[in-house]
């Protein structure tokens, strides 16, 4: 894999897996993210380029792509992972929060994916992953906002891929279940199921890129189980949620273990 490959929030994370997973396979990788000495520190220990990139600002996300591609060429892929995931009671969710939330997981992620547009639709190639969630089709309690915002990415992401179909750019969507990331600090795992690692979700963009498809489910096994779930009556996919504990996880947490992650995302 020789591509130019931009991503976002890859200071850490699913984002710095992805990073190592596509340079190991060759790709000439550029990271940036909104903590820039984070991403220095990124940059370093991959040996790739990085840079700090706030994916609310076209005038930021513009020249982090126009840099990436002064450094390693024209682009070919950019993924945008850069998200937050507030959680706990809705009533609770301050206006900030949720500005914050909707701006970065969903503004980002529609501006970015605009702006690569801008430079693939032209050359006729490229492609635009955006990492979004199965919280964007499994709504949960105590995750309204996150899940507003992913299902708002879901919803974007194909409806502009079916837009821009048949002009040689692809656009797809990558949906983790729960990931070992700061994301899940403080919380526990739904009885019976074994959290993903990053490195699940980078193998998957990496997937994605070698042979294009228009979304990814990881695991992949939980794929039936969401078209099946859609299948099912309201109330029996209530009991399911309650039985592997669904109803609780993101109300009942360790607020403790959660303060870094929280005041990190807030300023």
């Amino acid at each position: 894999m020789s591509k130019v490959i931009a991503i976002t929030g890859a200071a850490r994370g699913i984002g710095l897996a992805t990073a190592r997973a596509l340079k190991a396979g060759g790709a000439k990788v550029a990271i940036g993210d909104i903590d820039a000495a984070a991403a220095a520190e990124a940059g370093a220990e991959l040996g790739v380029p990085f840079f700090t990139v706030d994916v609310t600002s076209r005038e930021s996300f513009t020249a982090f792509l126009s840099a990436v591609e002064d450094e390693l060429g024209p682009l070919d892929v950019l993924v945008n992972n850069a998200g937050i995931m507030p959680i706990g009671p809705v009533t609770d969710e301050t206006d900030a929060d949720a500005r914050r939330c909707i701006d970065i997981n969903v503004h980002g992620v529609m501006l970015g994916t605009k702006l690569a547009l801008d430079r693939f639709l032209p050359r006729g190639a490229g492609h635009v992953i955006n990492i979004a969630s199965l919280a964007g089709v499994l709504p949960t309690p105590g995750l309204a906002l996150y899940n507003a915002s992913k299902a708002a990415v879901v919803a974007f992401t194909e409806a502009t891929r079916l837009e821009v179909g048949g002009r040689g750019v692809q656009v797809s969507a990558v949906l983790p279940s729960f990931t070992n990331t700061e994301l899940v600090a403080g919380t526990r795992s739904p009885k019976g199921q074994r959290n993903c690692e990053p490195s699940d979700i980078a193998n998957a963009v990496a997937g994605l890129i070698a042979k294009p498809r228009p979304q990814a489910i990881v695991p992949r096994k939980l794929a039936a189980n969401i078209r099946i779930g859609h299948l099912l009556p309201r109330g029996v996919n209530e009991a399911l949620a309650r039985r592997f504990g669904l109803d609780t996880i993101f109300l009942d947490f360790d607020h403790e273990a959660r303060k870094s992650y929280d005041d990190r995302i807030r300023h």
